[in-house]
């Protein structure tokens, strides 16, 4: 049970310290409790912690600027996760498009709520609530050409993440996301990037699909947006809105949850250049193991030993989590030391030698 945390490092209630290579599963980008980030929730906590959206919430509109300013697009509509984040999306291409079907790949996690998991492709938690709504057509991940050809008359959006995390840091080959682009284009369906986890600055860009040059419909946005202060949003395009009363909610994007993203983006802002670098000195770090990596998201394949490589890790002082089909994950802060990216990688290095 993890009960304090600080930079890069948790503490258990025993006492015992780690070095955090999960960071909430790619939410605590700027490292657990981070200065900034603790002071602007803590005055904006003092000032108004909820006013509803009958009202113009403080903060709301400048973080909406900012992320239109970083991403490229026009207007934002927050949320309170990232799997609402993908209700809200897929709810404006249904209404935007008057279609009412969707594709999405393989392998790919988009959430648990009744829209989003019907785009979400991992039978065990899909099958128990059979039947869902959008019909949505799964296709091989990596491959452009089977999107061409899952698209009916009826087809709404195609929903992709620019890198499959759930299913274990899963890279699509280079120019993936611009023929897909292209391919949405071509046969008029909206492009929804599902950027929950590598958004905001996990890649080495605010966006992954920047590494592409390309721009979506509709952008998802979750974990690494608040440092942990749950929230989720959606950019879309211009021309790409909801109308009055088509869509809302009481909580999304409160005062004190526009206040910690506003101070994350702050953070993240000094931190982005040096991701690449960071990126690099983990990959030689851990390049005997067949690495898969862009920024600080990697992922290693090491099978049926993976959970005796994650307990073996944490008793050595380091956290790190196994995704889907025996795959490592590792998503640290991006605030990480070079320091701490050699200890750390040295005690996975050690771990799956060790096992594997």
């Amino acid at each position: 049970m993890l009960v304090k945390g600080s930079g890069c490092t948790v503490t258990d209630a025993e006492g015992r310290s780690y070095l955090d290579f999960v960071a909430g599963i790619a939410v605590c980008s700027t490292g657990h409790c981070h200065p900034k980030v603790v002071k602007a929730i803590q005055e904006q906590a003092a000032e108004l912690i909820h006013c509803s959206n009958l009202y113009y919430v403080p903060h709301q509109g400048t973080l909406a600027k900012r992320l239109v300013e970083y991403s490229g697009l026009k207007k934002a509509f927050f949320s309170n996760s990232g799997a609402e984040a993908n209700e809200a999306a897929i709810k404006l291409a249904r209404v935007r498009t008057g279609k009412k079907e969707f594709i999405a790949c393989e392998d790919g996690f988009h959430g648990r709520t009744m829209a989003s998991l019907a785009c979400t492709h991992k039978p065990a938690i899909r099958e128990p609530f059979l039947p869902l709504n959008p019909r949505c057509t799964f296709v091989p991940y990596g491959d452009a050409d089977v999107i061409r050809k899952a698209i009916t008359k009826d087809t709404a959006a195609v929903m992709v993440e620019p890198v499959q995390g759930e299913a274990g840091v899963i890279i699509p080959p280079k120019g993936y996301l611009r023929e897909v682009r292209e391919i949405c284009d071509e046969k008029d369906v909206l492009l929804i990037l599902d950027e929950v986890q590598t958004g905001i600055g996990r890649t080495g860009r605010w966006f992954a699909y920047q590494h592409e040059k390309i721009q979506p419909d509709i952008v998802s946005l979750a974990k690494g947006i608040a440092s942990g202060f749950p929230m989720g949003a959606i950019i879309a395009r211009d021309g790409l809105e909801f109308s009055k009363s088509e869509h809302g909610s009481t909580f999304a994007g409160g005062p004190v949850a526009c206040a910690a993203a506003l101070a994350t983006l702050d953070v993240i802002n000094e931190v982005l250049p040096s991701v690449a670098h960071k990126s690099e000195q983990m990959k030689k770090a851990l390049s005997a193991h067949e690495i898969r990596i862009t920024g600080l998201m990697a992922g290693m394949t090491i099978g049926d030993s993976c959970p005796a490589v994650q307990q073996a890790c944490r008793e050595n002082g380091v956290l790190v989590n196994c995704a889907a089909h025996g795959n490592l994950r590792l998503v640290p802060p991006l605030v990480i030391s070079a320091e701490e990216i050699d200890r750390g990688c040295g005690v996975i290095h050690a771990a799956i030698e060790s096992i594997c």
